[in-house]
């Protein structure tokens, strides 16, 4: 495993694009991790062998924390330059936190947009948000009327978003999307 994360830390390094990740990287990093804190547990911490799990253990957390941040960077760039982000390249946790932060974005901006040209201005600093679920969507989905009477949609197969709970579990119901845990 270790060979894998250097491999995918050099690669990512090396290029200007964002590089493909396989989508369970992170899972299978913390697992190794893991792995070696419970080997290194087991056995006398004077030993050769603790010495270099313990060295080990140090160069994958120095490599993955580099990693993220290169993947941070170039996905933030990507975002403020309004570039496509594929989709493909993303790890799973990596898929979902770029999903909730474009659809939280871009959903943010509309409704500030319709709020002030409406006259409905609502004051953010309330505190109070509601109830919101991840979804991706199965089907191609008209636009919708949300249970907090904003706007949502349309949506193609493969969309994600962020909808009331209320609008999320009927579309689960119909088969039209699926819930995305973050």
């Amino acid at each position: 495993m270790y060979e894998d994360i250097f491999k995918f830390w050099k690669r990512e390094n090396e290029s200007s694009q964002l590089e493909k990740l396989p989508p369970d990287f992170y899972l299978q990093v913390a697992e190794y991790l893991k792995k070696l804190r419970e080997e290194e547990r087991m056995i006398d911490r004077k030993t050769l062998k603790a010495s270099l799990l313990r060295v080990e253990m140090r160069n994958v957390k120095r490599l993955v924390r580099q990693l993220i941040k290169v993947r941070y960077k170039k996905l933030m760039r990507c975002l403020a330059e309004g570039d496509k982000i594929s989709y493909d390249s993303l790890a799973i946790h990596e898929r979902n936190i770029i999903a909730k932060a474009e659809f939280s974005f871009a959903n943010d901006f509309k409704n500030l947009f319709n709020n002030v040209l409406t006259g409905h201005f609502i004051d953010g600093s309330s505190g109070k948000t509601p109830k919101t679920v991840i979804v991706r969507f199965l089907k191609e989905v008209p636009a919708i009327i949300g249970a907090d009477m904003k706007a949502y949609g349309p949506f193609k197969c493969e969309d994600v978003a962020s909808l009331p709970l209320e609008n999320a579990n009927i579309l689960i119901k119909q088969k039209l999307a699926e819930r995305i845990e973050v």
